[in-house]
C-alpha cells in the first residue's frame, strides 16, 4: 500500500514506521520539520513530505496518491486550547483527504455513560470527525505501556520513588492497559484491512492503577504501599504527579483525568477482526519496557513530540545576544562530537552539575520541563528530541550539534557546538546565544553572564 504516517517523529508514530518498511509498503511522512527525520534508522526508506495539519495548504502534496492514511496527531502539548486546535486539525484533514480509501486513527477508550475528560472527549470528537468524513478505523486504547511511553513513565516514577504512596480513592478504578507492542500489531494490520469504524483494544487483563504499580514494584523487586485518601481531586493528583515524574503537569494532568472513571475495553470485534493478535498481559509489558530501557534500546518517548509551540529556528537577527568561546582539541571531530552529544540525562553537564540541577529545580518550580526528561538514549540524539529542558535542534554528526532551551526564560536561548578538523586535531566552537523579550528579557541575560562565563568557559 502507498502509506501516508502523520505524527511520524511522536512516541507511536517513530515505531509504526519501520514496521511498515518492513511489511512492505511505501511509507511517505508527512512532518512540519523535515530536519526532525534525519538520523532516524528509516529516514533514508521514505519520502518525507513537509506539511502542518494547521496549514491546509501544505495537505494536497502529503495526500497525494495515497492509498491509506495513519492520522497520529493531538495538540494536548498546546495548552489550554488543545481541543480547539486538535478539531480545526482534523477538519483541515478531511477536507483533503476525501479520496483516500482508508484512515487509521489512534484514541483513547472512552468511559461508558459518564462524562469523559477534555482530553478524552476531544480524542474521542476527532474520531468521530474521521469517521463521519472518511473510510476509517478508530483504534480507541487505554494507557500504554512501553518503553518511554507517558503512563509507563508515571507508573515507573511513582513506584520507584515513593515508598508509601498516598492517591486518590479512584486509584482502584479498573483500566485496561496495552502493550506498545500490541498497539503497533494492531495499527500495522489495519493497513490491509476494510474500514471497521471503531475498535477497542485492551491487553489480557484489567486491573486497578493500584495494581498496576504494585505490579511493577514485584517486578523490580521492591515493597510498596498505597494508601488511598478521598481528597485528592484529579487536577491535584495531576500536578503531584507532575512534580514527583518527569512527566510535565499538561500531560500528568490529563494521564490522571483519563483514569478517574473505570474506563475497559470491549475487545470483541478486535478478537474477531485480527485473530492472530493475542494481546500480552501488564507484567510482561512491564517487564519487556524495564529491558528496553536497561539495554538502551528505548525507540522513542513520550518526550519525541514537538508540541504545538512555534518550531523556532536559529537566526541572526539585530538584538541576538552571543558568547562564542573556541579551543583545539587533540581528538578527532567524530569523538568530540560523541562527547557533546553524550551531554545531559544520567551523565550530566560535566562541569557544575550542582548548578544544572539547581537550574532545573527553578524551571520546575515555574511550570517548565526542569531536568526531569532525561535523554531517550546515553549516547545518540535525534533532531526534535528532549535533552533535559533543551530540544535538538540540529544533529549533523560530526559536525555540528544545535540546542534549543525549552526551559522557562524571557526570551528564545541556543546553545551549539561546531566541530571542524584542525592540523591533527578539532577545532571545538560552542556558541551561547540568547534573543531576550523585553527589556526584562535583556537585565535576565545580563544578571546570569558572570554565572553563564564561569560555567561556559569550563564546559
Amino acid at each position: 500500500m502507498r502509506v501516508l504516517v502523520t505524527g511520524a517523529t511522536g512516541y507511536v508514530g517513530g515505531r509504526l514506521v519501520p514496521r511498515l518498511l518492513a511489511a512492505g509498503h511505501q511509507v511517505r511522512v508527512m512532518v512540519r520539520d523535515p530536519a526532525r527525520v534525519k538520523g532516524r534508522a528509516w529516514a533514508e526508506d521514505v519520502e518525507v513530505v513537509k506539511g502542518d495539519v494547521l496549514e491546509p495548504a501544505s495537505l494536497p502534496e502529503a495526500l497525494e496518491g495515497v492509498d491509506v492514511a495513519y492520522y497520529l496527531i493531538h495538540s494536548m502539548h498546546a495548552g489550554k486550547d488543545f481541543a480547539e486546535r486538535d478539531r480545526e486539525a482534523v477538519r483541515n484533514f478531511t477536507l483533503a483527504a476525501g479520496h483516500l480509501e482508508h484512515c487509521i486513527y489512534l484514541g483513547g477508550l472512552l468511559p461508558p455513560d459518564v462524562s469523559a475528560s477534555e482530553h478524552l472527549s476531544s480524542r474521542g470528537e476527532v474520531g468521530r470527525i474521521l469517521r463521519e468524513t472518511l473510510p476509517t478505523t478508530e483504534f480507541r486504547a487505554g494507557p500504554v505501556i512501553g518503553s518511554g511511553s507517558g503512563s509507563f513513565e508515571m507508573v515507573r516514577y511513582l513506584t520507584e520513588r515513593l515508598p508509601i504512596m498516598v492517591a486518590p480513592r479512584w486509584v482502584d478504578n479498573l483500566v485496561q492497559p496495552i502493550a506498545i507492542r500490541d498497539v503497533l500489531a494492531y495499527l500495522e494490520q489495519a493497513a490491509t484491512m476494510p474500514p471497521l469504524d471503531v475498535v477497542e483494544i485492551g491487553g489480557r487483563d484489567q486491573l486497578t492503577f493500584r495494581q498496576m504499580m504494585l505490579t511493577y514494584a514485584q517486578v523490580r523487586g521492591l515493597t510498596r504501599r498505597v494508601i488511598s485518601v478521598p481528597v485528592l481531586t484529579p487536577r491535584l493528583a495531576g500536578l503531584w504527579v507532575g512534580l514527583v515524574t518527569p512527566i510535565p503537569n499538561r500531560l500528568a494532568v490529563p494521564l490522571i483525568k483519563g483514569i478517574v472513571e473505570p474506563v475497559v475495553a470491549d475487545t470483541a470485534l478486535a478478537r474477531k477482526a485480527f485473530p492472530d493478535i493475542e494481546p500480552m498481559g501488564y507484567r510482561e509489558a512491564v517487564e519487556r519496557a524495564l529491558e528496553k530501557v536497561r539495554t538502551g534500546e528505548v525507540e522513542t518517548r513520550w518526550s519525541s513530540a514537538l508540541g504545538a509551540g512555534p518550531g523556532y529556528q536559529l537566526v541572526q537577527e539585530e538584538g541576538l545576544i552571543q558568547e562564542v568561546r573556541s579551543m583545539v582539541v587533540e581528538a578527532t571531530p567524530s569523538t568530540v562530537y560523541d562527547v557533546v552529544a553524550g551531554l545531559g540525562g544520567k551523565r550530566g553537564w560535566l562541569t557544575w552539575n550542582w548548578a544544572w540541577r539547581l537550574r532545573g529545580g527553578m524551571d520546575r518550580l515555574v511550570g517548565g520541563p526542569g531536568l526531569r526528561r532525561g535523554r531517550r538514549h546515553p549516547d545518540r540524539v535525534l533532531p526534535g528530541e528532549a535533552v533535559d529542558f533543551w530540544r535538538v535542534e540540529v544533529a549533523d554528526a560530526p559536525e555540528l550539534l544545535r540546542l534549543r532551551a525549552e526551559m522557562r526564560l524571557p526570551g528564545r536561548a541556543w546553545l551549539e557546538w561546531e566541530m571542524h578538523p584542525h592540523d591533527e586535531g578539532t577545532q571545538l566552537i560552542q556558541t551561547a546565544r540568547f534573543a531576550p523579550k523585553g527589556l526584562f528579557g535583556t537585565l535576565y541575560w545580563y544578571a546570569l553572564y558572570p554565572f553563564h562565563r564561569l560555567i561556559f568557559s569550563r564546559m
